[in-house]
């Protein structure tokens, strides 16, 4: 196992440390079914009530008589409350199984799409796509997306370039590049807003302070085409990462081919993150806290954490819209604002409790 990643004695309480990092399991037995069972039900009643929740609160309250009898409530239901309710699902399911991800392969607590750079590479390559006018779509799929995806890639990859030293990843390096990698990007779209006209710039401050704005459910499906393989390849990795939190030497002699779930993980996490961004903009902290909160109620499988992670998330996200509707009595907030507040808190608490990553 790398000595780099190893606890220093004396660095904090084993309490402490169950409570705010990925544990290391002992092995790599399949997941009994009745100990899946609590689980999914716990999480699906979660998102259950998170999406009546969501869909009942807005502008105007949900009234279910309308929806039989007035044809402007129904079309403003299924044409705006709904699409809006299941994107914000779908961002934040996607949000939180790359975040569980992310912790898992890097071993670190604090890893997340923002944090590590990925969501400011996304939304730089996004903001180039819509200064440059390319509204187009490639094979059904609109530039925008694949801009956020090549600047999500290009940021995982710097940041592991950044933080690698020989097999080695070391966390404190993995942090600091991911914030510098994250203002890089940040001083990127600003000289992009500040370049571009007028309308334009308006569209990239969109994208900057995160927004679920969708009409119909034309764009839900276009993101589906790339968010579903997304999925896929990460669900089908998680007894890989499973093992990787034991370290790579010791996953690799338990089988685990380390470098092609190194690659499946920059692929899926850069594409996910990529379209998220394009479509809901920085939308920070959602991979971050939620992995925590699922670890200290359903313990620290990988094999758990992952999938409960994706529905937590597309549950969280979706209260957290509501509250950012429902917050101004005139208007609403940017639903990134919101999760900034609340996972921004949650970051610096956490990063108090690994302050024995002194790199950092």
């Amino acid at each position: 196992m790398d000595a780099s990643r190893q606890v220093p004695e004396g660095a904090g309480s084993s309490q402490e440390s169950n409570a705010s990092s990925p544990q290391r399991p002992g092995n790599a037995s399949p997941v009994a079914p009745r100990n899946l069972v609590r689980p999914l039900i716990l999480v699906l009643l979660f998102l259950a009530a998170s999406t009546l929740v969501s869909l009942w609160v807005g502008y105007r309250l949900l009234d279910l008589s309308l929806l039989r009898e007035d044809e402007t409530a129904r079309s403003l239901f299924f044409q705006l409350r709904l699409p809006r309710v299941v994107l914000g699902g779908i961002l934040g399911a996607s949000l939180g199984a790359v975040g569980a991800c992310l912790q898992a392969f890097f071993r670190n607590p604090l890893a997340e799409p923002f944090t590590l750079g990925v969501s400011g590479g996304g939304t730089l390559g996004a903001s180039v796509a819509i200064a440059l006018g390319w509204g187009i779509n490639l094979a059904g799929v609109p530039m925008v997306f694949l801009a956020a995806f090549a600047g999500s890639a290009a940021a995982v990859l710097v940041v592991y370039w950044l933080s690698r030293t020989g097999d080695v990843v070391m966390p404190g390096t993995l942090l600091l590049a991911g914030v510098v990698v994250n203002l890089i990007a940040s001083a990127g779209v600003i000289l992009i807003q500040y370049i571009a006209d007028y309308s334009r710039a308006l569209q990239i401050l969109r994208w900057t302070i995160g927004t679920i704005d969708v009409v119909g459910f034309d764009r839900i499906w276009r993101m589906l085409i790339l968010l579903i393989p997304g999925w896929a390849i990460l669900l089908a990795i998680t007894r890989d990462l499973h093992l990787l939190a034991m370290g790579e030497e010791s996953a690799a002699s338990l089988g685990v081919n380390v470098r092609r779930c190194e690659r499946l993980v920059y692929i899926a996490s850069s594409l996910i993150v990529g379209v998220a961004v394009a479509e809901g903009g920085t939308i920070a902290f959602v991979g971050l806290i939620i992995p925590h909160a699922v670890r200290l109620v359903l313990g620290q499988d990988v094999r758990l954490v992952l999938p409960c992670s994706f529905l937590v998330g597309a549950g969280f996200l979706m209260l957290a819209d509501a509250l950012a509707r429902t917050a101004l009595p005139s208007g609403e907030l940017p639903v990134g604002a919101v999760t900034a507040v609340i996972g921004g808190i949650t970051f610096l608490g956490l990063l108090r409790r690994q302050r024995r990553f002194s790199a950092i």
